[in-house]
C-alpha cells in the first residue's frame, strides 16, 4: 500500500490568496517526499471557490517536479470535456520530460452545471466527450502521424510533441464515483482506478467490478485503485476533531455550493417525472385498504 497527499483548494480571496496557497502547497509536497509520500495530485476545476484555484493541474505538477525528485505527480483530474486534446497531449508529454518520467495523468467526468455553463457546453455531452476525449489524447501519446474524426474534435496526420518520456505514454487514471459502467470501462480499456469512496460498502461491489473486467479483458495483475480520505492527525480524536472540523465543513460547503444548480435540476427532473407518471397512470378503484410504498 502506498500513501499520497492531494491538494483540492476550497478557498476563495478573501480567505487566502492563491499565492500564499500554492506557496504552501509546493512546501507540503516538498516535505510530503522527504517523508516517504509516493505521489501528489490536485484537480481541474474553474470559477469557483471549490476547485477554482486549480484550473490546469499540470502547471502546478511542473512546479512540484522542479522542487522534488521522485514523488510521483498525478493530475486527479483532467477533464477532456474542457480541453482539446491536441493541446492536452503535448502538455503531458511536455510535464513527463520535466519531470523525468514522473507524471500519470487522472481523467474525469465533469459534473458541474456552472462550469458547462460558462464553457457554453451541454452537459448532455459529458460522457461522449469525455469518451472522445480519452481516445484521442491516448492515441497522440502512444502512436505517430495520428489521424481521428470524431464528433467534437477531428485532425489529420498529427504527431504529437514532445513524444512521451515514459513508454508508451505515462500511466492512466479514471476516476468513477458510482456508476458500475464507469468501473468497468476502466478495467477494460486497462487503466488504473481513481474510486471516490462516498458509497461505503457499495465501494466493494464495484472494484470488484472493475478487477472482473481488467481480468477479462486479459492484462496482467489486476489493476491499481487509489482512494481519497479526508484525514488529519492528531493526539487524540477529539483534539482532531477540534482542529479539523472546521476546514472540512468549509469544504463540504463549497461543493455543496458549487453543485447547487445540479442538486435543483436533478430535483426538478426528479418532480417532472413522478408528475409524469403520476398523470399518466390509470386511475383504479379498489375495495383493498391502502398501504404505504416506500419511495424508490
Amino acid at each position: 500500500m502506498e500513501f499520497g497527499v492531494q491538494f483540492f483548494p476550497s478557498v476563495g480571496p478573501g480567505q487566502k490568496s492563491a499565492e500564499q496557497y500554492w506557496s504552501e502547497a509546493l512546501q507540503l509536497t516538498q516535505r510530503a517526499e522527504q517523508l516517504g509520500f509516493a505521489n501528489v495530485r490536485t484537480v481541474e476545476h474553474y470559477f469557483h471557490p471549490y476547485g477554482g484555484y486549480s484550473p490546469d493541474p499540470l502547471i502546478f505538477l511542473t512546479a512540484a517536479a522542479a522542487m522534488t525528485k521522485v514523488i510521483r505527480l498525478v493530475t486527479g483530474a483532467v477533464l477532456p470535456v474542457f480541453n482539446n486534446p491536441l493541446k492536452l497531449a503535448g502538455q503531458i508529454g511536455m510535464v513527463d520530460a520535466i519531470s523525468r518520467g514522473r507524471v500519470e495523468i487522472g481523467f474525469a467526468r465533469a459534473f458541474l452545471p456552472h462550469e458547462f455553463g460558462r464553457f457554453g457546453i451541454s452537459m448532455d455531452e459529458s460522457r461522449a466527450r469525455f469518451d472522445e476525449g480519452l481516445e484521442q489524447v491516448t492515441r497522440l501519446l502512444e502512436q505517430e502521424d495520428v489521424s481521428a474524426k470524431g464528433r467534437f474534435h477531428s485532425f489529420e496526420k498529427v504527431t504529437s510533441l514532445p513524444r512521451p518520456t515514459q513508454k508508451p505514454r505515462p500511466p492512466f487514471w479514471i476516476a468513477a464515483l458510482s456508476t458500475e459502467d464507469s468501473f468497468e470501462n476502466a478495467g477494460r480499456l486497462g487503466h488504473h482506478l481513481m474510486g471516490i469512496p462516498l458509497g461505503g460498502a457499495q465501494m466493494t461491489t464495484l472494484l470488484k467490478i472493475y478487477r472482473d473486467a481488467w481480468t477479462k479483458a486479459g492484462h496482467p495483475g489486476r489493476g491499481r485503485v487509489m482512494l481519497a480520505f479526508h484525514m488529519f492527525c492528531a493526539e487524540s480524536r477529539e483534539q482532531a476533531a477540534i482542529i479539523a472540523r472546521e476546514p472540512l465543513n468549509i469544504y463540504l460547503r463549497s461543493i455543496v455550493d458549487a453543485a447547487s444548480d445540479w442538486i435543483q435540476a436533478w430535483l426538478r427532473k426528479t418532480t417532472q417525472t413522478i408528475k409524469r407518471r403520476s398523470s399518466s397512470s390509470p386511475k383504479r378503484v379498489s375495495s383493498h385498504k391502502s398501504r404505504r410504498v416506500a419511495p424508490g
